[in-house]
């Protein structure tokens, strides 16, 4: 029964590893690229059955890349992940980081077994998405009987072995549809939440006050003073989102920073706005996924920041909108001023 949760568990790991591949729209793959470094190693390249074997990758980068950690379903061959601690992060000199993986793995069949490549993938400054392999790694699995012949004491056990690999395919197939079941269950969650927002009151203020009420509530929290700081940025950051998704008719709350950047570009905005929040967004991304810890001085910094370009945005189409009201009020007295466009380019 053990061996069968065993072998449910790397189905699954398969599964999902391949499924966190075809999701990261990977566009090249390249051997090496500067500034980056993967090392893998094992506490040892000789193991005997059930032995767990410590497998290590290491990542040094530089702050310029943004690294997607390993995914933790990643295919190991023949071996089954037993326990794991992923991406552990460390401040290196010179703005450098170490990304640090390790799975503990065991096996259960004797051989010359290979721990394959695992992709590690990197979003360069130029918003290209570039992916990594790291070395395989050779391990040997010895038998705990080691030259000795099969006796009629085994045998029975032997017969019990291969029972279990008879059933090996009833537990492939029953995770394959417990996988499906998963599935099911978050297509039918996403429906749901879809149709529950599209029932929510939608509130008719002008965004620039529903956002300056939010930056009011927040900073009520005083989430820097408790060292909260990753839910700090997260509210932060979808606040400002959320305004400029208002503002510029933009569905950016489900894009990455890359893809919101790259449409935030294409807009006609007050002068200094896009450097201003490509740099605000990429320091809210290291808080929020790289585990960085800020000094509260650059924390109420970058509060100012978003209070300031909710005013600028809200000046400039207040701007924008003014001849448009001067000839509502000089032409047609029925002409409807509701119905200006939004800032757009």
């Amino acid at each position: 029964m053990r061996s069968g949760k065993s072998i449910i568990l790397g189905s699954l790991l398969c599964v999902l590893s391949a499924t966190f591949c075809y999701a990261q729209d990977v566009t090249d793959t390249v051997t090496s690229v500067p500034g980056i470094s993967i090392t893998t190693e094992v506490d040892r390249a000789e193991v005997y059955i059930g032995d767990l074997i410590n497998y290590t990758v290491t990542i040094e980068y530089d702050s310029t890349y943004q690294l997607i950690p390993p995914p933790l379903g990643a295919n190991l061959g023949a071996f089954d992940v037993k326990d794991y601690q992923s991406d552990i992060l460390t401040r290196l000199e010179g703005g450098r980081f170490r990304s640090t993986n390790v799975f503990v793995l065991s096996t259960f069949t004797t051989g010359d077994y290979v721990i394959p490549p695992i992709p590690v993938i990197f979003d360069l400054p130029d918003s290209s998405r570039k992916a990594l392999l790291s070395e395989a790694v050779p391990i040997k699995v010895l038998s705990l009987l080691g030259n000795a012949g099969d006796s009629v004491d085994i045998k029975p056990l032997k017969a019990q072995y291969e029972f279990l690999r008879d059933l090996t395919l009833y537990y492939v197939g029953g995770a394959a549809g417990l996988l499906v079941l998963i599935l099911l269950a978050i297509l039918i969650w996403l429906k749901l939440r879809r149709k529950k927002m599209a029932e929510e009151p939608v509130d008719l203020r002008p965004a620039w006050e529903i956002a300056f009420e939010k930056l009011a509530f927040l900073k009520q929290k005083e989430l820097p003073e408790q060292e909260q700081f990753k839910l700090y940025y997260i509210e932060l950051t979808e606040i400002i989102r959320t305004y400029y998704e208002r503002m510029y008719s933009l569905n950016v709350l489900d894009m990455t920073t890359t893809e919101f950047l790259q449409a935030f570009e294409q807009l006609d905005l007050p002068d200094g706005l896009y450097d201003e929040t490509k740099e605000f967004l990429g320091h809210a991304d290291l808080v929020k996924f790289a585990k960085l810890v800020p000094e509260r001085e650059r924390a109420e910094s970058d509060f100012e920041h978003v209070h300031h370009a909710v005013e600028r945005v809200r000046v400039d189409f207040e701007r924008r909108v003014q001849p448009q009201l001067k000839i509502g009020k000089t032409g047609d007295s029925e002409h409807d001023v509701s119905r200006l466009p939004e800032v757009t380019s």
